[in-house]
């Protein structure tokens, strides 16, 4: 494979056999804050300077509104045009209304932004400008001097600029050009080539949701989006570490001394020739390994071998603990002057993608440590359309919510970025597991040149950059890029023309292969397990690898779910609006209805207000009222994921996982997501909390039993489950019609399926009658009819409520049968969070619910009608009774 192309400096790349190795933003050095004053470094150690102040903002060339001067804008960089214009009053907020098309002239603008620094001459004679992220198409000037072009967001430029540097004042000029103009203009360049969007997304390398998707905000932003740093350095530095981790034997729990191993690969870039010493360093758990190799004169990479006797090993949540080590990387003379330092953590897992053939076809299971692992996960996209405001406390609340919903994978979809380094090492701490797409999705790509170049380096970067993190689990090619060619007639369009199946096939798995072994790919998701690829073949047959499921939602209703039995589900769900709070607080629409202007803008699905009305009048009539069809399409979103995977986790080991489309959101938006665009928790969200548990009780339809209904226990935990599975049918009144009583003893991580018994099952009056499962703590019920069909009643309701410190314990007793109990708690305050929702009651029963709230919070609303809601509210015309 040849040299990745975009303007990074040659010496950059110093060794052009290999593939080329993009700097780290791993990089631990001495760190200066200041872009205005350049301190001496101590000895000859590589200094960083990030060059974060005094910047500004110019309107280069463009549509700019004629009431608007924007020239010398103060901004941010990290930033964008859009923040920054933001932060200054000029424009409005893109999220609020509609103003998201009065603001789509940006994006058809070239900018500028502008800084000065302060340098002089010191020890050193190497100076580097290392640009962690640029979007997307720059020219960067130092002095007036150029320096560099840059077209792809996803990577990392380094750029020597020693000859360019003045002693005193220096300026700094980043020109970027409107990537809407220039992804139209590679368009033609490239030639055309199908996509799912308004704009040609696949002719740029840049995060393809910026121009809008049907879930996102078409903002098309431009700007320095990840820091920027002045590396000064003498002689040598590190250009990339990266450890390949092995374990042998004591692969379980239990079992006696595994052995840790590895192997920390090590490039330098040289500035004179000379030899070198790399030293590395792994602590961690009671553990401790040391070894130095030597660099003779002309080389430019080491490998250094450590081994960890009883190591500790990385499990997945739920499956045991997630030690850590830390490792350590110097590059030193013979002499011992130290030049440069590299730190990171790893740990130790092995980790293997099960596609071995069996009697109902390909399996798609991970295994870690050598255990198969049930994957509960969602689809992960960028949490904010401007990702530059993402901090480390926002990804680690939203992984928090992940865990909360049981979740042990994100996988970070094709469409927007390779995120943070925060965001794995958060996962790496929590034990959630990461697919990671490289950047393709839903369109057919070039494959000459300069794109393949930008593809290449790219893969590069983020593959040297990402590989230490033992929560990262699998590489996959591209989103729906293989099964969308034949399944919306791409390959037609394409008429003969390359569209990425290169890169699918070769090179992404030869960089993967080089630069991360060990690590799975697969080509694509959904994928069949195809290797070559035959295009004449269904890559989304559910009896072989991954499947996406979109005919459910978007033309049949969720109960058909159930109709496929899937070796893994990569993608489905259902949309729904946010939270109350969410919405209200970005929609001003007066009436707010659900096709009011704002509505309109924030539902970016073709024809998703249809497909909404669609999925719910089956189940329960279409309220007129706005607060009752926000809770009724909040309510059959959760309902119809939670259908999906009670339904997909019945058929362990069949089915070895399920990832929900999506968790977040980037904006406040209807969509699919478990958490808005507020970070606030919907409905589905706690549909998928319960569905996820560890332990399951469902009751499923199930055509090879004679009763046509099954009891089946879930037992996702190292513990057997043991006990005595109570069934019963009852009336809504709560009379006991039938009852029956079965022992059951399901084995660790293993799923145990009872048929219901005839007496059980046969109901007299299906619409006034419930089949009650309990095992233990765990409950499900079936219902006979839909619920508009059924003799569900206003909900009986008492409610007590009490508080203590920073909680509210909402106590609540039906007196008559209430379904899919809920409280809708940011309506009392945006900032409370209910520990839970979606919960039966049948008559007697009592349960409490625990809320979050800030003192400012006034408890006693926690009961009002539109906040205490219920299933039943959506079937009869009365209220709720309190």
């Amino acid at each position: 494979m040849g040299g990745g192309r975009g303007g990074n400096h040659p010496g950059d790349h110093p060794d052009p056999g290999r593939l080329p190795l993009p700097a780290t933003p791993h990089l631990q050095r001495t760190h200066i804050r200041s872009s205005q004053v350049t301190h001496h470094p101590p000895a000859k150690i590589l200094s960083r300077s990030e060059l974060s102040e005094g910047w500004t903002l110019s309107a280069v060339s463009g549509p700019v509104p004629e009431s608007m001067t924007i020239r010398d804008v103060p901004a941010r960089v990290p930033g964008c045009v859009h923040t920054d214009l933001m932060a200054a009053g000029l424009i409005p907020d893109p999220f609020l209304d509609d103003n998201e098309s009065l603001l789509q002239w940006i994006g058809k603008c070239d900018w500028e932004y502008r800084t000065t620094f302060r340098w002089r001459p010191g020890e050193h004679d190497r100076h580097d400008l290392v640009f962690h992220g640029l979007d997307t198409v720059a020219e960067i000037r130092l002095n007036g001097a150029l320096v560099g072009n840059t077209a792809n967001m996803h990577r990392t430029y380094r750029f020597d600029v020693r000859g360019g540097l003045v002693s005193g004042e220096n300026e700094l000029r980043v020109r970027f050009s409107s990537p809407v103009r220039y992804a139209d203009a590679q368009s033609l360049r490239l030639g055309y080539r199908p996509q799912v969007n308004h704009h040609p997304f696949n002719a740029i390398r840049k995060m393809a949701c910026s121009f809008g998707w049907d879930w996102g905000i078409d903002t098309a932003s431009s700007g320095i989006w990840r820091p920027l740093h002045l590396e000064s350095w003498s002689t040598v530095r590190i250009a990339q570490v990266r450890p390949v981790v092995d374990v042998e034997a004591g692969l379980d729990h239990g079992a006696s001394s595994p052995l840790g191993r590895v192997t920390i690969e090590v490039d330098l870039e040289r500035g004179i020739s000379g030899d070198a010493c790399v030293d590395a360093v792994l602590t961690g758990h009671g553990s401790q390994a040391v070894e130095t190799v030597s660099v003779a004169a002309g080389e430019s990479s080491a490998a250094v071998t450590l081994e960890v006797p009883d190591v500790r090993l990385w499990w997945p949540r739920s499956h045991g603990d997630q030690p850590l080590y830390d490792v350590e990387v110097r590059v030193t003379t013979p002499e011992g002057e130290e030049h440069d330092r590299w730190n990171g953590r790893i740990g130790f897992r092995t980790v293997r993608l099960d596609t071995t053939p069996d009697e109902h076809g390909t399996p798609f299971t991970f295994v870690i440590n050598g255990r198969p692992v049930w994957i509960r996960g969602a689809n992960w996209i960028p949490d904010d359309a401007f990702p530059q405001r993402i901090t480390r406390e926002r990804h680690a609340d939203r992984i928090a919510q992940a865990e909360a919903a049981n979740m042990n994978l994100l996988r970070v979809w094709g469409g927007g970025i390779y995120e943070s380094d925060d965001f794995y090492d958060l996962c790496d701490e929590r034990g959630i597991l990461v697919w990671q797409d490289f950047a393709f999705a839903c369109a057919a790509y070039s494959e000459n040149e300069p794109l393949r170049g930008e593809v290449e380096a790219e893969a590069c970067d983020n593959v040297s950059r990402l590989m230490r993190h033992p929560a990262l689990v699998l590489w996959n090619g591209s989103n729906e890029n293989i099964w969308g060619m034949r399944a919306w007639g791409f390959l037609k369009r394409l008429d003969g023309k390359s569209w990425g199946l290169d890169y699918y096939e070769r090179l992404l798995p030869a960089v993967v292969a080089e630069l991360d072994p060990g690590r799975e790919y697969t080509p694509s998701s959904p994928w069949s397990g195809d290797s070559p690829i035959d295009m004449d073949r269904d890559a989304n047959d559910p009896d072989h690898g991954s499947m996406h499921s979109w005919e459910v939602w978007n033309r049949q209703d969720w109960p058909h779910y159930r109709d496929t039995v899937p070796r893994f589900m990569a993608e489905f769900g259902w949309q729904g609006p946010p939270t109350w709070s969410t919405l209200t607080r970005a929609i001003g629409d007066d009436p707010l209805t659900p096709e009011s202007p704002g509505m309109q803008t924030h539902q970016k699905a073709m024809e998703g207000n249809n497909k909404l009305t669609d999925g719910l009048v089956s189940h329960v009539p279409l309220p007129d009222d706005m607060d009752d069809w926000h809770w009724a399409m909040s309510w059959n979103q959760a309902t119809a994921v939670r259908v999906a995977l009670e339904h997909l986790r019945s058929w362990t080991p069949r089915c070895m996982g399920a990832v929900v489309w999506q968790l977040n959101d980037c904006w406040p938006v209807t969509s699919w997501a478990a958490v808005d665009g507020d970070g606030r928790r919907k409905p589905l969200f706690y549909a998928m909390q319960h569905a996820f548990a560890d332990r399951l009780l469902t009751i499923q339809p199930r055509d090879g039993v004679d009763t046509g209904l099954a009891a089946v226990v879930v037992n996702d935990d190292d513990r057997s489950w043991s006990g005595d599975l109570v069934l019963r049918r009852l009336d809504f009144d709560g009379t006991e019609l039938d009852t029956a009583k079965v022992s059951v003893c399901v084995a660790a991580r293993a799923t145990d399926t009872v048929e219901l018994p005839e007496n059980v099952v046969s109901p007299r009056n299906p619409s006034r009658e419930v089949v009650a499962a309990h095992l233990d703590e765990s409950s499900a019920a079936w219902y006979f009819v839909e619920p508009r069909e059924s003799g569900l009643e206003a909900a009986e309701l008492n409610v007590s409520v009490s508080t203590a410190e920073d909680t509210a314990h909402v106590h609540v007793t039906a007196v008559n049968l209430v379904r899919d109990l809920a409280l809708l708690v940011d309506r009392v305050h945006p900032e409370a969070v209910v520990d839970r929702m979606m919960v039966d009651l049948l008559p007697g029963e009592s349960t409490t619910f625990h809320v979050r709230m800030p003192s400012d919070a006034d408890p006693d609303m926690l009961s009002d009608r539109n906040v205490l809601r219920s299933l039943n509210d959506l079937v009869t015309e009365e209220g709720p009774a309190r």
